[in-house]
């Protein structure tokens, strides 16, 4: 069994949560889900993490409730769990973890950051910023996450060409094929003590 131990953020489709549990069931993550958080119990990613059986706990969030006390709630699950390392997947709230928890939360953002990043750049918002800015080529970052949307140091980049008769759609399904490799490398650079933050830039150790 794998000993690093992932806690799964989620909020809404779940392709990335599938992603990473193909890759654990092939045998090619150096990882395992421990545990799914959903911010929505409405999620279609829900149902993915049941049919693996893997525990989905809901912590809805609220203006009401709170980023503190949502955040706390989720922090008290992967403590709980005895997770390892948090990844955000497709997950749409700020989560203000704990000072111990800093360079152990990793999030991917469909661009090249730190452009077409920040709140509100998520979906196909980005890929359609993108388009407008017109640039020609665009990708995906895997980074570590801080206390700032998309601002974390970065881990690594993956790129593909912006084609001048794109339209979102298309561009998505492009950038989420390098989703698809960059993530569950990212986990096994983690997993395997590659990665060394300093000075805000992240180093790979040979």
């Amino acid at each position: 069994m794998a000993s690093l131990r992932l806690g799964v953020l989620v909020s809404g489709g779940g392709t990335t949560l599938q992603n990473i549990l193909d890759h654990e069931k092939d045998g090619s993550l150096d990882a395992e889900v421990a545990a799914v958080v959903s911010s929505d119990p409405r999620a279609k990613a829900n149902d993915r993490a049941h049919a693996a059986g893997k525990p989905c706990h809901i912590v809805g969030w609220s203006k009401e409730v709170g980023t503190e006390a949502f955040s706390s709630k989720i922090t008290r699950i992967m403590d709980r769990e005895n997770v390892d390392l948090v990844v955000m997947a497709g997950f749409l709230h700020l989560y203000r973890f704990p000072q111990d928890y800093l360079w152990r939360v990793m999030n991917i953002h469909p661009a090249l950051l730190p452009a077409f990043g920040g709140q509100g750049m998520w979906g196909m918002r980005v890929h359609n910023a993108v388009l407008k800015a017109g640039v020609k080529v665009t990708g995906c970052t895997v980074h570590f996450a801080d206390y700032a949307y998309d601002r974390g140091p970065i881990i690594l980049q993956k790129i593909c060409p912006v084609y001048f008769e794109d339209t979102a759609v298309p561009l998505a399904q492009r950038v989420f094929e390098l989703e698809k490799r960059a993530y569950p490398e990212a986990i096994n650079l983690y997993a395997r003590r590659k990665l060394r933050v300093k000075d805000r830039r992240v180093q790979v150790l040979p």
